[in-house]
């Protein structure tokens, strides 16, 4: 069993030679803290993600009394959320957007969908309240919705919310008394709303008149699969609201005048501005020095930054990235067996075998093994007697000195399959080539 030590909000743990306390911020993730670490050398500050909301749906709102009076204690660093850097103003509150999802609810006319990330508990409260609202029953579709649900009620986040019905319910309500809780906000294909978009959910259908409501932005990547979903909706004579035309979604992350006020509580020394690309950690950069802070330091993933004594610089970079959990073994996910792997998965792999005699000529037939690659080609000639072809000449036709080569000969043969296969197939597949001297 891995020990789980639970800190309440507020609260400090010792961690080695570290005290670390846990700040409440609003977020649209419940229970979300800033860390201030106090180290020998000085306070630094971690917002992790947060915005600025006085009245939010679900937790308590960002302390800016403690985080003004750990300005006043003293802050050396502050490592600074940048998602928003570029955009000025305020990130509006939950609220607005409770408030119009709600009109839009109770002024749909047939079944409704709502799709928005599962971890934003806040916003599946306001989903319930306005179906509940618009006397309708919520219905949840989707694996990730159904647990969320779950944990958000056991610990008490859904506390006086009507109770969710599983989408086996869905078809029992009139059109005009059901609201469908879905994931596939980031058009993953195999969550709920792409298995209704194409009309390949066991339970949940949607029909002309019917209303979607994407909760969510669009994450930058997956533009192409949440537009092919939106048209397909579309094309079904569905109404689909997004955030483009409607205030049906706000962000959990400060704007530039939210930046500058943690900047004026806190005033640190330094900041390091964090999370974003290199276009919002530069604009955070640019802020801070606009707002009097003394250094700036702009870092990527794996940088080892010396914060004192003397001035701060980066001074290593160290192995960073995803871990992968292969079997029971945690290795990078760049690693030459996972690489490999996924290379199999898209193009299989040709086995050959081939014995060669001490002058350079065949000594048997060789043997060709294709895993994972079609059978035939695309004129009904199998592939696999054609690179048994190919084998033979490629060997006969080496040099006289690279036939006594064992290794010549091996990449000779695997560059002239890869190639042969390339032809046939449209894909070059790992190849392993096995040489037998004898």
């Amino acid at each position: 069993k891995i020990p789980v030590t639970v800190i309440p909000s507020g609260g400090t743990v010792q961690i080695g030679p570290f005290s670390v306390e846990f700040i409440p911020v609003a977020h649209s993730i419940p229970e979300s803290h800033a860390l201030a670490i106090r180290t020998s050398a000085g306070t630094v500050l971690h917002t992790g993600d947060w915005k600025i909301d006085p009245t939010p749906i679900i937790g308590k709102p960002t302390d800016e009394k403690r985080l003004r009076e750990l300005g006043d204690e003293g802050v050396m660093a502050l490592v600074g959320d940048s998602t928003n850097a570029v955009r000025e103003g305020r990130s509006p509150s939950e609220r607005e957007v409770a408030k119009n999802i709600t009109e839009l609810v109770k002024a749909a006319k047939g079944r409704v969908a709502v799709t928005t990330f599962a971890s934003n508990v806040a916003r599946l409260r306001a989903v319930a309240d306005a179906a509940k609202a618009a006397d309708r029953e919520v219905v949840v579709v989707g694996r990730a919705m159904e647990r969320v649900v779950q944990v958000a009620r056991e610990t008490g986040y859904l506390d006086g919310v009507q109770a969710f019905r599983s989408a086996d319910y869905y078809g029992n309500f009139p059109p005009d008394k059901v609201l469908a809780l879905c994931t596939g906000s980031q058009g993953e294909p195999r969550a709920a709303l792409a298995r209704i978009a194409n009309d390949d959910h066991p339970q949940v259908t949607l029909n002309k008149g019917d209303t979607v409501i994407f909760s969510s932005r669009t994450i930058p990547g997956n533009e192409k699969a949440v537009g092919a979903i939106i048209n397909g909706l579309i094309m079904q004579g569905v109404e689909v609201i997004t955030d483009r035309t409607h205030m049906v979604h706000v962000s959990g992350h400060p704007r530039r005048d939210e930046l500058r006020d943690m900047i004026s509580w806190v005033r640190p020394q330094l900041l390091i501005p964090a999370h974003g690309e290199a276009l919002h950690l530069s604009e955070h950069a640019k802020l801070a020095r606009e707002c009097g802070v003394p250094k700036v330091l702009i870092c990527k993933n794996g940088d080892l930054v010396r914060l004192g004594p003397g001035d701060p610089a980066i001074i290593e970079e160290l192995p960073h990235g995803r871990i992968y959990k292969d079997g029971n073994i945690l290795e990078p996910d760049k690693a030459r067996a996972v690489v490999e792997r996924r290379r199999l998965a898209f193009a299989g792999c040709a086995f050959v075998a081939i014995a060669v005699t001490d002058k350079g000529d065949l000594a048997d037939d060789p043997e060709v093994d294709l895993v994972g690659i079609p059978e035939k080609n695309k004129a009904g000639e199998v592939i696999a007697d054609e690179v048994f072809d190919l084998v033979v000449s490629t060997v006969e036709n080496l040099p006289r000195a690279r036939k006594r080569d064992p290794d010549a000969i091996a990449e000779s043969v695997r560059r002239a399959v890869r190639a042969e296969i390339n032809e046939q197939w449209g894909k070059k597949p790992l190849c392993v080539v096995h040489v037998l001297m004898v």
